[in-house]
C-alpha cells in the first residue's frame, strides 16, 4: 500500500496541513516543523504524487513530444534542444516513439492528454488534425515539428525541405552528375515527398541533360539503404545512377555500406551520395558523407519556446517558422 500523507503526518506528529505546506509552501512552517516531516518523509520513503498535484492546480510541468523515428539522430538532438529550453523554466519532457506507425502514434497523444501536459510537440506520421484539435479545446496547445502546417491551425518549426532537395541535386549536377537517383520512402511522410519534389525540380529545371529516377524504400532506416544499394548492384554497371541522393542520412550511411563493401564500388568516383539532415555520424563514415543540415537542436528550442508561449497566451495567433537548409560538403561527393 502507498505511503500517504496521512502517513508523514503521524509519524512527524503534526497536521496533514503542515505536511502539505512543508511540500509546498515551506516559508510557512517553522524550521523545527520542516525538520520533523522531512525526516517522517525520508523514513517512510514517501513519494508525492505531482500529478494529482498538478491537476488540482491546474498547470502542469510536463511537456509531450512524439517524435517520428526514435531511431534517427536528428530527432534524439531536437529532442534535446527542447529540454534544454524546458529545464531553463522547471519544465520535463516527456517523449515518446511513434515508429511510424499512425496506431502508436495516436496511443501517445491520447496518453499525453491523460497526463493533461502543459503542451505537446509532435513530429506526426498520420492525420492528427481532429486529436490536436480535440487537444486544443482542453487548453492543450500543439506544435508541428519538422511539419509546416499550411493552413495555420497550428503552429509549426520545420526546414524547407523542398529547398535541401533542390540543393542535393543542384549539388550533384554541379559536380557532374547526369544520372540521378532519390533514394527514400515511404512516400506518406511529407518531409519525403518534399526533397523528392525539390530534387525533381532541380533536374527538370537544369540545362543539363539529367534524368532522375526513385528508388523506393519501405522507411528511413540503414537497414533499407542497405538494401536499396543491392538492387543497384544487381543491374550493369551502364545502367547504374551515377549519384543518389538519400532520404536521410540512415538510408545515405546504409547505401555506403552496401556500395562500399558488398559491392567494391567506389565512392564517390562510379557514384556519389549525400544524405539529408546532417547527423554526428555524417561526418564520421568511412567516407564522410555529403548532407544537407536541418538545424536540429535550433528546431527543438524553437518550437519549445513557441508551444509554451501559447501554452501562457491561448488567444496567441499561431506561427510558422521555416529554416533554410544548409548544404555540407564532403568526400562521398568529392569534397567542398
Amino acid at each position: 500500500m502507498p505511503i500517504s500523507i496521512r502517513d508523514v503526518a503521524t509519524l512527524a506528529g503534526v497536521s496533514v496541513g503542515t505536511v502539505s505546506n512543508v511540500l509546498n509552501r515551506p516559508d510557512a512552517v517553522s524550521a523545527s516543523s520542516i525538520e520533523r516531516v522531512n525526516d517522517a518523509i525520508e523514513q517512510l520513503g514517501y513519494v508525492r504524487n505531482d500529478a494529482a498535484r498538478q491537476l488540482r492546480a491546474g498547470v502542469s510541468t510536463t511537456v509531450g513530444f512524439v517524435a517520428l523515428d526514435g531511431h534517427n539522430p536528428f530527432f534524439a538532438d531536437v529532442v534535446r534542444g527542447a529540454e534544454h529550453e524546458a529545464t531553463a523554466r522547471g519544465l520535463a519532457v516527456l517523449h515518446g516513439n511513434s515508429d511510424e506507425d499512425a496506431a502508436r502514434e495516436t496511443l501517445y497523444i491520447d496518453l499525453f492528454e491523460q497526463q493533461m501536459v502543459r503542451g505537446l510537440l509532435i513530429a506526426p506520421f498520420g492525420d492528427v488534425t481532429a486529436r490536436l484539435t480535440r487537444l486544443k479545446a482542453r487548453g492543450i496547445p500543439s506544435v508541428l515539428i519538422d511539419r509546416f502546417s499550411g493552413d495555420a491551425q497550428f503552429s509549426s518549426v520545420s526546414v524547407d525541405s523542398v529547398a535541401g532537395g533542390r540543393l542535393a541535386a543542384e549539388h550533384l549536377l554541379e559536380r557532374g552528375r547526369r544520372r540521378l537517383a532519390f533514394v527514400g520512402g515511404a512516400f506518406d511522410i511529407r518531409q519525403v515527398t518534399d526533397r523528392l519534389a525539390g530534387a525533381r525540380s532541380a533536374v527538370d529545371n537544369s540545362t543539363h541533360r539529367a534524368t532522375l529516377e526513385v528508388v523506393p524504400t519501405h522507411a528511413l532506416t540503414v537497414d533499407e539503404g542497405v538494401a536499396a544499394a543491392r538492387r543497384l548492384l544487381a543491374r550493369d554497371r551502364s545502367d547504374r545512377p551515377d549519384a543518389v541522393f538519400a532520404g536521410n542520412d540512415l538510408v545515405a550511411l546504409g547505401l555506403l555500406q552496401g556500395l562500399i563493401v558488398d559491392g567494391r564500388v567506389l565512392v564517390p568516383d562510379e557514384i556519389a551520395v549525400v544524405g539529408f539532415d546532417d547527423i554526428p555520424f555524417a561526418a564520421a563514415a568511412a567516407v564522410p558523407l555529403t548532407s544537407v543540415r536541418q538545424p536540429s537542436a535550433l528546431i527543438g528550442g524553437t518550437a519549445m519556446r513557441i508551444l509554451l508561449d501559447e501554452a501562457d497566451d491561448p488567444g496567441r495567433p499561431t506561427r510558422q517558422t521555416v529554416f533554410a537548409p544548409e548544404l555540407i560538403a564532403r568526400a562521398s561527393t568529392g569534397g567542398a
